[in-house]
C-alpha cells in the first residue's frame, strides 16, 4: 500500500481544512516546495497536491504548483478544480503524474472516459461522500448520485485509482469510516485510495489489510505530527514472509 503525503495549498500557503471549510483554514508556515522535497527524501514514492484556489476557479497558485512538480523528485498526483479536457492535458504536459477529477466525473463522465482512454493510468476519480451521496464543487453541493453508481459507471475505464473521502470523517470514529471505504473497495474494479481516515499509524495498519486499497492520503496528521512519515511508509510496506532456515 502506498502512502501519499499530501499538501493542500491556498493562496500559496500550506493549509489543512476541517470538514472542507475553506473559510477557516489552518495555515502552516512551511515552504511547499521544500516540504515536497522532504517527502521524497523520506522515501515516499508519490505525493498528492491539491490546489484549493484551483477548486474555486483561480489560477493564482499555477507557478508554485509547477515548481513543486519540477522540484519534488517524485511523481505528483494533482487535484484542484479540473473542469475541462484542456486543463487536464495542460497539466499532464507540465509534468503532473496523475490528475484528480471530482466534479467533472459527475457532470461529464463521458469526457472523463475519453481522458482515461488517451491517458491511461494518469486519471484519478475523486469521490467525496456525505450521507450516501457524492459531493461536488469542493464539498459544497450534493449530487444525485451514490458512490456505488459512480464506481459502476467507470468500471470499464482505465483509471489509475479512485480516491474515496468520507466528508464526515472529522466527527465519526475511524472504525466506522473504514466501513464506507472498505465497502466501496469490495465493489470497485479500480484500486481505491483512502482519504480522511488516517490519524495514526494504527489506521494505516488497518487499511493495509483491506482488499483493493492501494494507498492512503496522509496530510493533516503529518502537519499535526501525529504521524511520522518514515514510520508511516514502513508500516504500509508489504510484510516480509518468514522463511524457514535450512541447515
Amino acid at each position: 500500500m502506498l502512502i501519499y503525503p499530501t499538501i493542500e495549498m491556498l493562496n500559496g500557503q500550506c493549509v489543512t481544512l476541517d470538514k472542507g471549510d475553506l473559510e477557516q483554514p489552518s495555515i502552516w508556515h512551511v515552504d511547499p516546495v521544500k516540504l515536497a522535497e522532504e517527502f521524497a527524501a523520506a522515501g515516499a514514492e508519490w505525493m498528492h497536491l491539491t490546489d484549493l484556489d484551483g477548486v474555486m476557479g483561480s489560477d493564482r497558485n499555477t507557478a508554485l504548483v509547477e515548481q513543486v512538480i519540477r522540484s519534488a523528485g517524485i511523481p505528483v498526483q494533482l487535484g484542484g478544480g479540473f473542469r475541462s479536457r484542456e486543463a487536464v492535458e495542460r497539466w499532464i504536459d507540465k509534468g503532473a503524474g496523475r490528475i484528480v477529477i471530482g466534479t467533472l466525473a459527475v457532470q461529464d463522465p463521458e469526457l472523463v472516459r475519453v481522458l482515461a482512454k488517451y491517458h491511461p493510468d494518469q486519471i484519478v476519480v475523486a469521490l467525496d461522500v456525505f450521507e450516501g451521496r457524492v459531493m461536488t464543487e469542493g464539498w459544497r453541493r450534493s449530487s444525485a448520485f451514490s458512490p456505488e453508481q459512480v464506481i459502476e459507471a467507470f468500471a470499464d475505464v482505465p483509471l489509475a485509482a479512485i480516491i474515496v473521502t468520507d466528508v464526515a470523517s472529522d466527527i465519526v470514529q475511524v472504525e466506522a469510516q473504514l466501513g464506507l471505504i472498505s465497502g466501496l473497495a469490495q465493489i470497485s474494479r479500480t484500486p481505491i485510495i483512502a482519504s480522511g481516515v488516517v490519524r495514526t499509524v494504527d489506521d494505516i495498519s488497518r487499511l493495509k489489510y483491506v482488499g483493493n486499497i492501494s494507498g492512503a492520503l496522509v496530510g493533516r496528521a503529518l502537519f499535526r505530527k501525529t504521524i511520522d512519515l518514515g514510520e508511516a511508509l514502513a508500516v504500509a510496506r508489504p510484510g516480509t514472509e518468514r522463511v524457514a532456515a535450512f541447515i
